[in-house]
């Protein structure tokens, strides 16, 4: 087993302070301060705050390393959602198959048009929609298909478009953790009809606030996202179609712009730290405790965050706390039985895998700034707790 020469108590009574941050932000800003300064003062300087220059520059730049024609920035990854779904005429009656396993947004975008979230189970390894569950939920009432490209692993796009190609349903790719993200060697928002991605601070690119966007390769989409943002206005005072309003601010804007020229060195630190965790659990003997997050053959995981599947989640993470070692869980309740969609009428049992993992998955620190050291220190904690603990996936089924 690895040594380590970090002293962390065996056996805590009370929480301590984190040892280091879930994600140190402030840290990644020290960085780029100069260069972040300088696009905010040129945009206060100009004074156009909502829309314009800057906003098309992004969304061209977004464009092109996503791949696609078109992109259309917005207020947030949720209206992103929205959008999409405005933009090919969801409405009250229709159905849309997602996951429930995932951020409420998902399945909210769907509920706020008056359509009905109809709910597929995951795959247990990569905890993305499963596409074998498609066909037994496809009536013909489904309009789309919106996969989520959870963590930052892309979904299994090829059988799913087959699904949807045989029902002449649109899929809507839900990629706000997923930007750089690849299939087969496309990335993620340049596959489905239309991909949404979200800039909330947390995310490999975030701004200073919310902020989102859409992607296309139809013309006739592109424009339709367009008006829609703005209230359905071409020109001021008129509106042609019924929009919201959801416009990116410049200031986000000129902040992405920056991030963005380094998201693909950050992408590989991620990868690294990854990589790193994974050599580690091997190197301390927690193969049979600790499940690393899968990477199938063809794809190009971002780690918007790095999740780990383990027996006895809510002791080992109470156990983490107590050591001042930080995580998370993504997500703690799948959407099917949450009181907000109570009304879709799911059970528990009905989808199983998705109540699986929401009792087995535990969310690591793994922002690109982290050491060696910290992650040397996350390793140990876990270790020390199973070897008091040590069950396995086996025994606890």
């Amino acid at each position: 087993m690895a040594k380590s020469s970090l002293n962390l108590a065996t056996e805590p009574q009370t929480s301590v302070a984190n040892l280091f941050p879930f994600l140190d932000l402030p840290l990644q800003f020290e960085g780029i301060r100069y260069e972040v300064m300088e696009a905010v003062t040129r945009t206060l300087r100009n004074q156009h705050f909502i829309l314009g220059p800057e906003v098309e520059k992004l969304e061209a730049e977004i464009a092109a390393y996503v791949g696609c024609r078109f992109a259309v920035a917005c207020a947030s990854g949720s209206d992103a959602l929205l959008l999409a779904l405005m933009a090919l005429g969801v409405g009250a009656g229709d159905e849309v198959i997602t996951t429930p396993f995932t951020f409420v947004a998902t399945a909210g975008s769907i509920a706020r048009l008056g359509a009905k979230p109809v709910f597929a189970d995951i795959d247990p390894d990569t905890y993305n929609l499963d596409p074998k569950k498609l066909e037994g939920v496809i009536s013909d009432k489904t309009r789309a298909i919106l996969p989520v490209h959870l963590y930052g692993l892309p979904a299994m796009m090829d059988p799913i478009f087959e699904v949807a190609r045989a029902h002449g349903i649109a899929v809507i790719e839900d990629a706000a953790q997923a930007l750089g993200a690849e299939y087969s060697g496309i990335k993620v928002g340049n596959i489905g009809t239309i991909g949404c991605f979200s800039f909330f601070p947390s995310k490999n690119l975030g701004g200073a606030g919310d902020g989102g966007m859409l992607t296309t390769n139809d013309p006739s989409l592109a424009e339709r996202l367009r008006l829609l943002r703005v209230h359905g206005c071409r020109r001021k005072y008129r509106s042609e179609i019924l929009g919201i309003n959801s416009r990116l601010d410049a200031l986000q804007a000129a902040i992405l712009r920056v991030k963005l020229d380094y998201l693909e060195i950050w992408t590989g630190q991620r990868r690294h730290n990854a990589e790193r965790y994974c050599l580690l659990f091997q190197d301390f003997g927690l193969d049979e405790q600790v499940i690393c997050p899968a990477e199938p053959a063809g794809m190009r995981h971002v780690y918007n965050q790095f999740v780990i599947h383990v027996s006895a989640r809510d002791e080992l993470q109470q156990h983490l706390r107590h050591l001042g070692i930080p995580t998370e869980i993504y997500y703690p309740e799948p959407l099917h039985l949450q009181p907000a969609f109570a009304y879709l009428g799911y059970e528990v049992g009905n989808l199983p895998q998705a109540e699986s993992a929401s009792n087995h998955v535990l969310a690591l620190p793994i922002y690109p700034e982290l050491t060696r050291d910290q992650q040397m220190a996350v390793v140990c904690a876990i270790a020390q707790f199973y070897e008091g603990n040590p069950a396995s996936f086996e025994q606890e089924g």
